[in-house]
């Protein structure tokens, strides 16, 4: 197995840049789509995976130059609507099916779900061969016509488990291009890299001790655990998921090749409308584009836009996972959104009857706590067992008064020492500040390349050696142990 916190995942990234490096210019494609083919195989478990993968890739090929030949002849409008409908049926089929399959038999017929053999990656490729087809129907672009160049985009190694889940004209010409070695870019992807670790096992996997230990005993730990647990999952999701999007940035720009930013410092948002603005910003970007748009957006009123963000956060809760405890978490993002719509100008105008400007400091700082307290009540239904758990816990918040938690030691009984937690604020105070930085316009990385050379090896040293000393690590390091792994 292979993953990207592996060593063996590394091994082959040093090989493959070697060899891009090396190769002629119009021939380093080749490259990328050799060492994609080589990660897929290692990672897989089962070979089904990879037959599954490549008939997607075949069928949406094959679907997407069709979709084009009718859109350049005289075919009707409902025929090519037909025929995009069906080739997006039929490639994104093994995603579909499970979906629906495990939602009926679990939540609605109470079966045992069926053990599907799911490609990895399968969720978030399967946007990106959607939007293909689409955005070809739509002649936004022209189809590939290279079977293996159209391989390489779905199938690119770096984003293929976790995303960001780019848009092919994004990364078309930066995929096929060969891209001369420029060391200001590779000292970039080396310090994002240095940046996921440091999310990844210094926030992250220190955070999971204690959430884990809350959430998988959620008859023991109520009240205000629930609340320490909800705070510390909401930033060990954001820090995973960082982590693995700037693992798979800080790779690409290895090669020359820029990933889009998939998140814009999410917990400084001032309403759930702009969480989602800042949050999985290529899924969000995704479902406004080829769901929420589609469906009309706000162009019919607005009881049609509340059933529109209804429908587009019903099908990224389904997305997530085919249980109810998903849809509901998806149901109170919508409900969020319509709630602050519905309730913008009474609260503007209690804000001015207490004489506190909207775009005032202070009201900024209320708007923040409110929404992300909002969305931590979201993640722990997300993150509980079940929905009727995840209630459960949330109720005991409000029902269950046990401050005293914070004081008397307890939360050192949920397997982190002191030094542990003391690690881990830490870490989660340096977060903090990097992220109050780049929200004020701060680039980060471009300081790091205006230091002295001994000022930036002594930084990465230092850093590299923290975490090695003081990170948490899992074990096995499989795919799942990023927590989008698991979607």
């Amino acid at each position: 197995m292979i993953s990207y916190v592996s060593f063996n995942y590394y091994v082959l990234l040093v090989f493959l840049i070697a060899l891009y490096y090396i190769f002629p210019l119009k021939y380093r494609w080749y490259i990328l789509l050799a060492g994609s083919g080589c990660f897929y195989y290692l990672a897989m478990e089962h070979w089904i995976q990879l037959i599954i993968f490549a008939l997607s890739i075949g069928v949406s090929y094959f679907f997407g130059i069709f979709i084009q030949h009718l859109r350049e002849g005289e075919s009707k409008q409902i025929t090519r609507r037909l025929v995009l409908m069906l080739g997006i049926i039929m490639s994104v089929f093994p995603l579909v099916g499970s979906k629906c399959t495990d939602f009926i038999l679990s939540c609605v017929i109470h079966k045992q779900r069926i053990p599907w053999i799911i490609p990895l990656g399968l969720s978030f490729y399967s946007l990106q061969i959607i939007a293909y087809l689409v955005d070809v129907a739509k002649g936004r672009i022209k189809c590939q016509k290279n079977i293996f160049k159209y391989t390489l985009f779905v199938s690119f190694f770096p984003q293929i488990i976790q995303g960001p889940i780019p848009r092919y004209k994004q990364l078309e010409e930066q995929l096929i291009q060969g891209h001369q070695y420029d060391s200001s870019g590779f000292m970039k992807g080396i310090q994002l890299m240095i940046w996921g670790f440091f999310l990844k096992f210094m926030i992250a996997n220190k955070a999971s001790v204690i959430v884990d230990a809350v959430f998988d005993s959620d008859s023991a730990y109520l009240g205000w655990y629930v609340l320490v647990a909800g705070i510390l999952y909401s930033f060990q999701l954001y820090a995973d998921f960082l982590a693995c999007v700037s693992l798979s940035q800080g790779a690409s720009q290895l090669f020359g090749i820029n990933l889009v930013n998939n998140f814009n410092h999410p917990y400084f948002s001032v309403s759930i409308k702009d969480f989602w603005r800042r949050w999985h910003i290529s899924l969000s970007s995704w479902l406004r584009d080829y769901v929420y748009i589609p469906l009309g957006g706000n162009r019919r009123g607005r009881l049609q836009k509340y059933i529109n963000l209804v429908i587009t956060f019903t099908v990224s809760g389904i997305w997530h996972g085919a249980s109810w405890k998903y849809l509901f978490w998806g149901g109170m993002h919508a409900v969020y959104q319509i709630a602050g719509d519905l309730t913008n100008n009474i609260r503007i105008r209690i804000y001015s009857f207490l004489h506190i400007s909207w775009e005032s400091k202070l009201c900024i700082g209320i708007r923040r706590v409110i929404t992300f307290c909002l969305v931590m009540l979201a993640w722990i239904i997300f993150r509980a067992d079940s929905l009727k758990s995840g209630i459960k816990m949330t109720l005991s918040i409000f029902t269950l008064h046990n401050p005293q938690i914070l004081f008397d030691n307890s939360l050192f009984g949920l397997g982190l020492n002191q030094k542990e937690c003391e690690v881990l604020c830490l870490s989660l105070l340096i977060l903090l500040l990097s992220s109050i930085l780049q929200e004020k316009g701060v680039i980060i990385r471009d300081w790091f390349s205006r230091q002295c050379l001994i000022v930036r090896w002594g930084i990465y040293l230092c850093a590299i050696c923290g975490i090695w000393v003081c990170g948490s690590y899992g074990y096995g390091f499989d795919a799942d142990d990023f927590i989008y792994g698991g979607f």
